[in-house]
């Protein structure tokens, strides 16, 4: 790759905004693992490494620049950025307003809901992506990782127009709330680990000690041995922000007429990453559990069914047996009790792959494609 300036592009220009975190750094990974940086002159820019060089990629490429630098952020033709919302907030208006025509692809929430964005799930929404880029717009935003996660595995369902209403119950990850609560829990584990070594010599372990020691080591809002039943801001609705997101951006990236309802309680597990959804699906009419599986199977290439017995859901639809994979499995389907139109199931999925990263890529890819 030829080093340029900010002032001598003559490629497509890409910059890459928030790159050292985790979304920015699966999404560098995955885009190295695709040869996706031979289409486009990459740039990065930071809000705090300023003229250091750039460590998580395995090309030359210009240092850092400064990610407040307006002037040169109006010269890209792409912005890809998993900065954060403020950072959004504070500089996609003073772009527009210096009047950059450029494309915005966004990890953050900040833009999800405006009208003139576009929430990307292409295996579900690729022909509304297609009309936007058409129709001008410029603004590609990454969906919440539970909905982006949630679709993947029902799009099968959704394609079919056969889902009257959904529950959904999440469990998400540490690391959906970024480093520094991932950090946290793995040393709230090293602490309950380390206070249960002394416990584990004695010849008679006396496990209501044990308990006694970790509960009052740790506390309520610790993430260890526990597990917190809110996410996100309270709307004072009775739900969080992030419940609200649910209903709200699934329909949002279904581009739907009539309004799937969704209701959702979200709630962070002490994992190290990917996130589990429990669901129950009010179907427009009755389907058998094989017509069922079939429907979803076809849902797209990375939909996984599994079967609903002990030995396959323990092997295969855990956090651990999806982490860094980007198949989406989905499996506990039955019948339920409450109504025969009524089914449940269990799906997981890698959050900062299918939740974050990998539809930015491609937002890029197929914008790259457009311009060419």
């Amino acid at each position: 790759m030829c080093p340029i300036t900010a002032g001598d592009y003559k490629m497509i220009t890409v910059g890459f905004i928030g790159s050292r975190g985790i979304v920015g750094s699966v999404l560098l990974n995955r885009m190295q693992e695709e040869n996706d940086f031979a289409e486009f002159e990459a740039l990065f820019f930071s809000t705090s490494k300023v003229g250091k060089k750039v460590t998580n990629i395995k090309f030359d490429a210009l240092p850092y620049q400064d990610a407040y630098n307006i002037k040169a952020l109006s010269k890209l033709d792409v912005i890809l950025t998993c900065q954060g919302g403020e950072y959004t907030q504070k500089i996609y208006p003073q772009l527009r307003q210096r009047g950059w025509q450029g494309y915005w692809i966004d990890s953050s929430s900040a833009l999800r809901l405006a009208n003139d964005s576009i929430i990307v799930l292409d295996p579900i929404n690729r022909d509304a992506i297609d009309k936007a880029l058409a129709n001008g717009i410029k603004n590609y935003i990454g969906g919440n990782c539970t909905v982006s996660l949630l679709l993947m595995a029902i799009a099968g369902l959704c394609k079919e127009n056969l889902i009257d209403w959904l529950s959904v119950m999440t469990y998400q990850a540490a690391s959906g709330a970024g480093a520094q609560t991932l950090k946290e829990l793995i040393t709230q584990m090293h602490q309950i680990g380390y206070i249960s070594c002394s416990e584990f010599d004695e010849p008679d372990l006396n496990i209501l000690s044990l308990d006694k020691k970790i509960a009052t080591t740790l506390n309520s809002s610790s993430l260890a041995g526990n597990l917190i039943p809110w996410i996100d801001t309270d709307l004072s609705s009775g739900q969080s922000r992030e419940e609200f997101k649910v209903q709200t951006e699934a329909n949002k990236i279904l581009q739907t007429k009539d309004v799937i309802p969704i209701d959702c309680i979200c709630v962070r597990v002490p994992t190290i990453r990917c996130h589990s959804q429990a669901l129950t699906i009010k179907l427009k009419k009755q389907i058998s559990i094989s017509e069922i599986e079939q429907i979803i199977n076809k849902g797209n290439e990375w939909v996984k069914i599994i079967p609903n017995n002990k030995e396959a859901t323990i092997r295969e639809l855990t956090p651990l047996a999806v982490s860094g994979k980007l198949t989406i499995p989905i499996g506990r389907i039955r019948t339920t009790n409450i109504s025969p139109n009524c089914i449940t199931a269990f799906t997981v999925g890698d959050q900062l792959l299918w939740g974050a990263a990998e539809p930015l890529r491609r937002a890029l890819k197929i914008i790259l494609e457009y311009k060419k």
